[in-house]
């Protein structure tokens, strides 16, 4: 089961192209901390997008990257500091993808005027086992006699029964 105890964690990095590896790994290890190991490939194949698109047509290369588990969801948000960046135009196809692949997405201005793309992955639970049914062990010191078989002609009957009971049928 997945662990309940809320985890953060924060990085600040300058983009380059050999950097959007260092950072997958980073946050690939991180959530194998969190014991979040399904969710390292969506996590990593996202904020890969995200820096991958600031490279690519942002200014200012200065980001921030934030994670946030509440024992639920993973949230993942990349924060950029380029104010000319604009994620209706630049990032159009970037963010189609993010919203392919996660649960939820958005994206928010910052007081400085720049933005924060997020997006969030909810925890799912491990493959189902079916239960197999196993037999209850007997919980009296002498284990019952299970009942004999009678058949159905013999119950039909009634010419054999006396007294309204049974005869034994050996």
């Amino acid at each position: 089961m997945k662990t309940a105890v809320p985890c953060y964690y924060h990085l600040d990095v300058e983009v380059s192209p050999e950097r959007v590896g260092q950072v997958r790994r980073i946050l690939a290890a991180h959530l194998r901390l969190w014991d979040l190991e399904t969710l390292v490939e969506p996590v990593c194949r996202g904020a890969g997008l995200l820096l991958k698109a600031i490279d690519e047509h942002a200014t200012d290369k200065n980001t921030s990257i934030e994670m946030w588990w509440n024992g639920q969801h993973l949230i993942t948000a990349v924060g950029d500091h380029n104010r000319d960046l604009r994620p209706d135009q630049d990032l159009r196809a970037c963010l189609a993808r993010i919203a392919a692949m996660s649960d939820g997405w958005g994206c928010c201005a910052t007081d400085t005027g720049s933005k924060v793309i997020w997006f969030s992955q909810r925890a799912r639970a491990g493959e189902r086992v079916p239960l197999v049914p196993t037999a209850p062990a007997p919980s009296l010191r002498e284990v019952l006699q299970v009942p004999r078989e009678v058949p159905v002609a013999v119950l039909a009957d009634p010419a054999s029964t006396s007294d309204g009971v049974l005869e034994d049928a050996r």
